[in-house]
C-alpha cells in the first residue's frame, strides 16, 4: 500500500515546474560527484518558490534514503548551541542532509555557520539553506567556498513554464492568458490564482507585485467565508505569530477548534509547522489589511483575546517556555508605533542572553567602567555578589563575544538600608516609592539597573529588546511586584521614547561623573496586564500614578482579574490594586472584606440558572487549588473549550457586578 508521505511525493513531483539547473546540481552531489557543491543556497524574494524548491530536493535525498534533518529559520533559538542541539545528526551521521528554511529568521546564524558549524559536518553530508537575502559577498568570494558553496537567486518563471504550472493545476485553458497578465511568472501569485479559481478580474489587469492584487486573490480564493466563526479563525491566524488547535479553542471557546483549525489547515498559503499554522508572509499581511478594513472593531477585540491567552500562558508557563510566549506576544505588538520607538527590530545585532558566570564578571567590569566609570563598575560588582541571578550576559550569535550584560533587580519590602547607602539609583528608587505609594511588606520593587552595551550604549537596539521583554515577562509572573523601574542615562531622549509607558519620576541621581533618569510604574494601580494592552488598541490613558482603580473599567476588570489570580498567595493579595476600590474603603480589615466579597459575588452567580456553570469555573479556576486552567477544566469534567467558554463568561458576569457595586458604594447589594 502507497503511504500518504509517498503520495504526497508523487504530488509534488507531478505540480513542480522548473529550477533544472538546481535539481541537475543536486542530484550531482546526492550521486557523490567530487566537483558537486557541497552547500546550496537558495534566495529570492516571497512567493517565489523556495520552500516549493527545498520540499523538492528533500523527497530526492529520500529517495536516496539519505538522513534528512529539517529545520525552519522561524522557530530557531538565538542561541547557536540550540541550533546545533537541533542539528546535531548532521555532524555525526554520514551522508546526512540539513535543510533549513526561512534561513532570513535566522541570518544572524550566516558567519557562525561557515566558520564554526559548517567545517564539522559529518562525511558525505550536504546543507541547503533557503531564504530572502542574498548570502554575505565575502562567502561565495572566498576561494576556500568558491567550489564548495551554489548560490541561487530564483527568478519567475518563463511564460512556458507559468503556462505548464497553470496546465498542471487544471485551470481552463481559456483563463490562462488572463491569469498570466495578471499574475506574470511569480509562483505564489500563480498557484493563488489557479486555487481561487475564475474570478471577475478585468482584462485590462497585470501583473504588479502589489499588496492590491494578493487582496484580489485571496478573497478570491478564500471566496464566501462560510461562517462568522471561520472569519474569527482568519483572524487569529492572521495576527498570532503561529495557530495551534488549543490557540483557536481558547480565544474561541464557544466554537468547534478542530472544525475551524481543519479549515484553515487546508487554505493553499498556510504552512503546517511544529508549532502550528503560520501564513505565508505576503498572505499574512493582506489578509490582515483586508480583515482590518472589513471589520476594525471586530479585528482589534481578536487581538486583544489574543494578548490575554498569551498572557494567561505567560502566568502559567514552566521556565523553559516563558520566552517563547513573551516572543508570541510581542509580536502581536510588531506594527504599534508606541512600541517600535522602543525596539529596534533589526538582526543585524542579534545576540542572545545566558545567566552570570563568574568567569564573565572581569569583562562585565571592564564594559562598566569604560562605558559609565569606575564608581559605577563598583555597584556592578555589588549588585553581582548580592543579586549575581539578576545579570544577563548578551554574547554575539556569529562570535560568541560578550558585548553587553544586564542587571534587573528584585528589590524586597523594606529595604535594606546597605541598598540605600550604596547605590544613589536605588535609594532614589525607594524614595519615589515612599512619596507615590510605600510598597507594603511581602511586596518588592524591580529594578532594570544595568543596560551596558558599549558599542550601542543604551539606544535602541536587540540588547534592550530582549531585556525590557524579559522585564515585562518577570513582572507578569511576579507576585507582590509593588513597583517596577527602569534607568537611563540620556534622561530627556528616553523621557520621550518611554512617554505613556513609564512615568518620569523626576529623579536625576548621580554615580561618580554621571547622572541618571530613573522611570517607573507602579504596578499596583496599572496591572501588568492593562499596561501591556494599552499598546494593542487606542485603550484610555494610564491612570494616574496615585488614581483610584475604579476610575477606569478597563483597570477595575483587571484589578479583579488580579486579586483572583493573586487568591493563593498571601502576600500578593493583600498588595492587590482591587483593595483600593470603593468596596472595601470602610472595612476595618479589608483583606479579609475582599476575599469575603469575592467569595460572596461568584457564589451569586449560581442564583441564576444561566450562571451555575459560570460559577462552577470560577470557583474551580480560583477557589479550588488547581495549579492550571487544564486542570481545572479536568476537576470539572469538562472539554478545556468549553470550560473555557464558562470561565470567561464567569469573569464578565462577576466584573459586571462588582462594578456596578463600585459606582453605587459599599453599602448596597451586588
Amino acid at each position: 500500500m502507497v503511504s500518504i508521505g509517498e503520495r504526497l511525493s508523487s504530488a509534488r513531483v507531478q505540480a513542480f515546474i522548473g529550477r533544472d539547473e538546481e535539481l541537475g546540481r543536486f542530484a550531482e552531489a546526492l550521486a557523490g560527484d567530487p566537483r558537486a557543491p557541497f552547500a546550496f543556497y537558495v534566495f529570492g524574494p516571497g512567493g517565489i518558490g523556495k520552500s516549493t524548491l527545498l520540499r523538492r530536493l528533500a523527497d530526492h535525498a529520500r529517495a536516496a534514503d539519505r538522513l534528512l534533518v529539517e529545520l525552519d529559520g522561524r522557530f530557531v533559538g538565538r542561541d547557536p548551541a540550540d541550533f546545533e542541539r537541533a542539528a546535531r545528526p548532521f555532524l555525526d551521521v554520514p551522508g546526512a542532509i540539513l535543510f533549513v528554511d526561512s534561513f532570513e529568521h535566522c541570518q544572524w546564524l550566516e558567519s557562525w555557520l561557515w566558520h564554526h558549524f559548517l567545517p564539522r559536518a559529518a562525511d558525505g553530508a550536504l546543507v541547503v539553506l533557503g531564504g530572502r537575502l542574498a548570502p554575505q559577498p565575502q562567502w561565495s568570494a572566498d576561494p576556500a567556498w568558491a567550489g564548495l558553496l551554489h548560490v541561487t537567486e530564483l527568478e519567475p518563471f518563463s511564460a512556458e513554464q507559468a503556462r505548464d504550472l497553470l496546465a498542471a493545476a487544471r485551470m481552463r485553458p481559456e483563463l490562462r492568458d488572463l491569469v498570466l497578465r495578471f499574475a506574470g511568472g511569480n509562483p505564489l501569485a500563480l498557484s493563488l490564482a489557479a486555487a481561487a479559481g475564475p474570478t471577475n478580474w478585468s482584462r485590462e489587469e497585470t501583473w504588479a507585485p502589489s499588496a492590491d492584487v494578493l487582496r484580489t486573490l485571496l478573497v478570491g480564493l478564500i471566496g464566501e467565508v462560510p461562517t462568522a466563526a471561520h472569519r474569527r479563525a482568519l483572524e487569529v491566524a492572521a495576527q498570532a505569530h503561529s495557530t495551534s488547535e488549543e490557540l483557536l479553542a481558547a480565544v474561541l471557546p464557544e466554537e468547534d477548534a478542530h472544525l475551524l483549525f481543519g479549515w484553515l489547515r487546508e487554505l493553499p498559503f498556510m504552512e503546517s509547522t511544529h508549532q502550528g499554522l503560520h501564513p505565508h508572509d505576503a498572505a499574512r499581511e493582506t489578509l490582515a489589511a483586508d480583515l482590518r478594513w472589513r471589520a476594525p472593531n471586530a479585528f482589534v477585540t481578536m487581538r486583544r483575546r489574543l494578548a490575554e491567552e498569551y498572557l494567561r500562558l505567560l502566568r502559567e508557563a514552566p521556565g523553559e517556555r516563558v520566552w517563547t510566549v513573551t516572543d508570541e506576544l510581542f509580536f502581536l505588538f510588531r506594527e504599534v508605533d508606541t512600541l517600535a520607538r522602543l525596539r529596534s527590530w533589526s538582526r543585524e545585532d542579534e545576540v542572545h542572553d545566558r545567566a552570570l558566570h563568574p568567569d564573565d564578571l572581569d569583562v562585565v567590569l571592564r564594559m562598566a567602567e569604560e562605558t559609565e566609570g569606575p564608581e559605577s563598575a563598583e555597584l556592578v560588582r555589588y549588585w553581582a555578589e548580592r543579586q549575581p541571578q539578576a545579570f544577563s550576559v548578551y554574547r554575539l550569535v556569529n562570535t560568541g563575544r560578550i558585548v553587553a550584560f544586564t542587571a534587573r533587580l528584585a528589590l524586597q519590602a523594606p529595604p535594606d538600608p546597605r541598598d540605600l547607602a550604596t547605590d544613589p539609583v536605588v535609594a532614589a528608587a525607594w524614595a519615589y516609592t515612599d512619596a507615590t505609594g510605600p510598597v507594603s511588606p511581602g511586596e518588592h520593587i524591580g529594578v532594570s539597573r544595568f543596560s551596558i552595551y558599549p558599542e550601542r550604549y543604551q539606544v535602541p537596539s536587540r540588547v534592550i529588546d530582549l531585556s525590557s521583554s524579559r522585564a515585562q515577562a518577570e513582572a507578569a509572573r511576579a507576585r507582590g511586584r509593588a513597583f517596577g523601574f527602569a534607568v537611563w542615562r540620556d534622561a530627556d531622549t528616553w523621557a520621550e521614547r518611554v512617554k505613556g509607558t513609564l512615568a518620569d519620576t523626576g529623579a536625576r541621581p548621580r554615580v561618580g561623573a554621571h547622572t541618571y533618569g530613573v522611570f517607573g510604574v507602579d504596578w499596583r494601580h496599572v496591572p501588568v496586564e492593562t499596561w501591556l494592552l494599552k499598546f494593542i488598541s487606542a485603550a484610555p490613558e494610564l491612570p494616574a500614578p496615585a488614581g483610584p482603580p475604579h476610575g477606569s473599567r478597563t483597570a477595575f476588570d483587571q484589578a479583579v482579574r488580579e486579586a483572583l489570580s493573586h487568591w493563593r498567595t498571601p502576600a500578593a493579595f493583600a498588595a492587590c490594586a482591587l483593595l483600593r476600590a470603593r468596596l472595601v474603603a470602610d472595612a476595618a480589615d479589608p483583606v479579609e472584606e475582599l476575599r469575603a466579597l469575592l467569595r460572596t459575588a461568584v457564589d451569586d452567580l449560581g442564583r441564576d440558572p444561566r450562571g451555575v456553570r459560570a460559577r462552577e469555573a470560577l470557583a474551580a479556576s480560583y477557589f479550588s487549588g488547581a495549579p492550571t486552567q487544564e486542570a481545572a477544566a479536568r476537576r470539572l469534567g469538562l472539554p478545556y473549550g468549553t470550560y473555557r467558554r464558562h470561565l470567561r463568561q464567569g469573569l464578565d458576569l462577576l466584573c459586571e457586578a462588582l462594578w456596578q457595586r463600585e459606582l453605587r458604594g459599599p453599602d448596597e447589594e451586588v
